[in-house]
């Protein structure tokens, strides 16, 4: 397959068969960011800017928290609780904002995510190359047929980027292509957690019951519905 500089990360994505290759894809993505943002980053005027203005979401939140840098958790914080002071209640002198215009920046205010929104960017990027590497190279669609799952938010996101990026000849294929990967893995789950449920039956108690894969099935099971491992 030949590279270059937009089709080698989608091609490392791509190269182990693990899980969803889009969930790694938006896994090492976000990581990139987090540590970007959570680095020396948060000391550029320009980024604390975006920071303040666009907040973050609970996700992200939870990631920036989990880099132990508590102290630059927190001077982000206060810049971006400053900034919504300003953005929510702040209003012309003596007469200030009504309460509904307040309530409208808040919503607007809670809608936003630095975060998501550079990983966003990116993504839509990357997965063009996806749709550009499906249509041109055989080698890629190989390594795509090989992923052993492909979970159900991603799947939609996949088909939606092709009917924009690819041409009507090829875009219908790379979705059967796209729903097989998806299916396939629906299929093995379905009988997962169908086995995880009999197990509770008195007949199949005992120390010699046999689970299969369906102990982490329930986990399993929301991951491919979500695209999220819950915590």
């Amino acid at each position: 397959m030949r590279e270059d500089i937009t089709s080698i990360p989608v091609s490392e994505v791509f190269e182990p068969k693990d899980g969803c290759p889009i969930c790694r894809m938006r896994d090492m993505l976000e990581a990139r960011v987090t540590e970007y943002i959570t680095g020396a980053a948060m000391m550029e005027p320009d980024v604390r800017q975006e920071t303040n203005r666009l907040g973050f979401c609970i996700d992200h939140y939870r990631m920036m928290l989990k880099k132990r840098n508590r102290l630059g958790v927190a001077l982000i914080l206060e810049s971006h609780l400053n900034e919504m002071e300003k953005q929510v209640f702040a209003g012309p002198p003596l007469l200030g904002k009504s309460s509904k215009k307040q309530a409208q920046s808040a919503g607007r205010a809670m809608g936003s995510c630095f975060i998501c929104q550079q990983v966003d960017w990116a993504m839509e990027r990357m997965l063009a190359t996806v749709c550009r590497l499906w249509e041109n190279e055989r080698d890629f669609r190989r390594l795509f047929d090989e992923q052993p799952a492909l979970c159900l938010p991603h799947f939609s996101l996949l088909v939606e980027t092709a009917g924009l990026k690819m041409s009507k000849k090829t875009a219908p294929d790379f979705a059967k292509a796209a729903a097989a990967l998806c299916r396939t893995y629906l299929t093995g789950l379905r009988g997962d957690v169908s086995h995880f449920c009999r197990m509770f039956d008195y007949r199949n108690t005992g120390e010699d019951a046999d689970w299969g894969n369906s102990k982490d099935s329930i986990e399993r099971a929301i991951w491919w519905l979500t695209s999220r491992q819950p915590s």
